[in-house]
């Protein structure tokens, strides 16, 4: 019996509903990097982009555990000499959830072209709406 190997054109893709409210950041933002990079399927293979779509709703219900809101700061550099800048996790979820939530599962994809082309299907929503209904997503569950 000989090995399976995708092939690109081969690939279907499905579309994928997460509701983030009242969950864990990092269990939401774990399981959309699953379905991204196509770990769930049976014909997986690391060097072909098999994942699937994924919408994630309702960010800003997101939950940090711990101190973590309190402690955990996010660095971005402006470009310019010496700006590196800082923000905490609480004014980051009080401003932009949607950010917040695309920086942890861009945290949990390999920093590839294929991850990159993976983070690309990534949708992520402040509220409990998206406009994707014409791909009838399923939801699935945490």
């Amino acid at each position: 019996m000989s090995t399976y190997m995708p092939k690109a054109g081969e690939i279907a893709r499905k579309w994928y509903v997460l509701d983030a409210a009242g969950k864990p950041m990092g269990r939401v933002a774990a399981q959309a990097a699953v379905l991204l990079r196509g770990k769930h399927k049976p014909t997986f293979a690391p060097h072909v982009d098999c994942g699937d779509h994924v919408i994630i709703i309702n960010a800003e219900k997101a939950v940090l555990t711990g101190n973590k809101l309190n402690q955990k700061m996010y660095y971005h550099h402006t470009g310019y000499i010496g700006n590196m800048k800082e923000v905490k996790y609480s004014t980051l979820m009080r401003t932009k959830p949607a950010f917040a939530m695309q920086l942890a599962v861009k945290g949990m994809i390999p920093d590839t072209v294929i991850g990159r082309d993976a983070l690309s299907r990534l949708c992520v929503y402040t509220g409990a709406e998206h406009k994707h209904a014409a791909q009838k997503p399923e939801a699935w569950e945490l």
